[in-house]
């Protein structure tokens, strides 16, 4: 993106695309909005399910295992039956799982169904770059911003549509996503025609196996710290606020615009003027005093320094995901779901966790351990930081993927 202004009306410009391209990326804003849908409706599901919060925090935790699990099986699965096929499987799969959802009539049955979900995003969000990136006009650089900007737009919306819609009942968001889904499924069906074939079949090991690159490793294993923390904002904090869903999709609304514009619009200008590892570096230690402040600040200051680790996780994304695609030689849909495989796992760790540590101590140690945590990530970060520039060269700011996984993005 670098030299070229993507929002200009030539060929190339990111709103002179394909309706193939604008379908795929409207689904993929939908898809986004599934992760923090739940948000603001967390305390009213655990209200009218009658759970503890560490139960209901279940629901990203199956939502996430499944989708590290599936990074495994995605490659495997778009390298035989193509892009197309697997964008409109994982999409039914979420139709199905997200209508289920809302039928839930307690809390193991909505856990269940999330699993479901889980699975079907994983597919979904692993493909539709690569599909974008493809049908796109113009080349990748216009495509790629075109579809970080959907991921910003459904992290923000999300817990706005679930505020919305979970203000009259907490089933009535799984419903709309599930219509949405729906809406998705047969523009893609209408628009999308299918993508090539890669010419050589992915493997179910290749992602591990390429783990045992020693760039891609430290990635991976600075990104598991850093999700910890940023899912224990995401899963945790709705408990702490203690806000109507209203008020709660407020905040993260606020909270996912911050995202977008860091990831889309800040990183890339700080990657390039400091480099990639100074700029995580110093926002995953900012963001650890965030946490901090969050968990021992009174009501204003944990509303504030919620929405203010939007910046610091929308610039931590856009650097992890282009590191991890650019430090190895592997191939980047395999280099990427391997990376993803290990990140994923704390996604899923981070919500059961926090509301657990609250109940063996206190509500302010949930978030200090979350701080450790995105410490420990910016602490890997500088003792392998001859690993994540001189084992491959480091990708240009804005030009991140070809395979469709940079959630977050992310």
């Amino acid at each position: 993106m670098q030299g070229e202004d993507p929002f200009d009306q030539g060929a190339g410009s990111i709103l002179r695309q394909p309706k193939a391209v604008w379908a795929t990326a409207g689904a993929s804003v939908v898809a986004f909005m599934g992760i923090g849908l739940v948000d603001p409706i967390l305390p009213s599901i655990a209200k009218g399910l009658e759970a503890t919060p560490s139960q209901v925090s279940l629901l990203f935790t199956s939502y996430f295992l499944i989708t590290a699990v599936a990074m495994l099986v995605t490659g495997f699965v778009s390298s035989r039956i193509g892009g197309r096929k697997t964008l409109l499987t994982g999409l039914a799969l979420v139709v199905v799982f997200a209508a289920l959802s809302g039928t839930s009539s307690s809390v193991a049955e909505l856990v269940g169904f999330r699993a479901g979900w889980g699975l079907g995003n994983a597919l979904f969000v692993s493909t539709a770059l690569a599909v974008i990136v493809g049908a796109a006009a113009g080349g990748s650089s216009a495509a790629i911003l075109l579809y970080e900007s959907a991921l910003g737009l459904g992290m923000a919306c999300g817990p706005l549509l679930g505020a919305l819609l979970g203000d009259a009942s907490w089933r009535y968001p799984f419903f709309g996503t599930a219509a949405l889904m729906a809406i998705g499924f047969i523009c893609i069906t209408a628009f999308l025609k299918e993508q090539p074939k890669p010419a050589r079949k992915t493997s179910l090991l290749d992602p591990i196996k390429a783990l045992g690159h020693g760039g891609l490793a430290s990635v991976a294993t600075s990104a598991f710290f850093y999700n910890y923390a940023f899912f224990t904002i995401l899963a945790f904090t709705p408990f702490v606020l203690n806000m109507t869903p209203y008020k709660s999709g407020a905040v993260f609304f606020a909270w996912g615009l911050l995202l977008a514009v860091f990831s889309v619009l800040v990183a890339p200008r700080l990657q390039k003027r400091f480099g990639s590892l100074k700029v995580l570096g110093a926002s995953l230690v900012l963001l650890a005093v965030d946490l901090v402040i969050l968990g021992y600040g009174n009501h204003a200051a944990a509303i504030v320094c919620t929405i203010v680790s939007g910046a610091f996780i929308g610039m931590n994304n856009t650097v992890y995901t282009e590191l991890a695609l650019g430090v190895s030689d592997a191939p980047r849909p395999v280099a990427s779901a391997g990376y993803n495989f290990v990140r994923w796992f704390a996604a899923a760790a981070a919500p059961y966790l926090a509301p657990k540590i609250e109940e063996w101590s206190n509500i302010h140690i949930p978030f200090v351990v979350a701080a450790i945590a995105a410490v420990v990530g910016a602490v890997v970060v500088r003792i392998r930081r001859t690993a994540l520039t001189h084992e491959a060269k480091e990708p240009e700011p804005g030009h991140a993927t070809e395979d469709g996984v940079t959630v977050f993005a992310d």
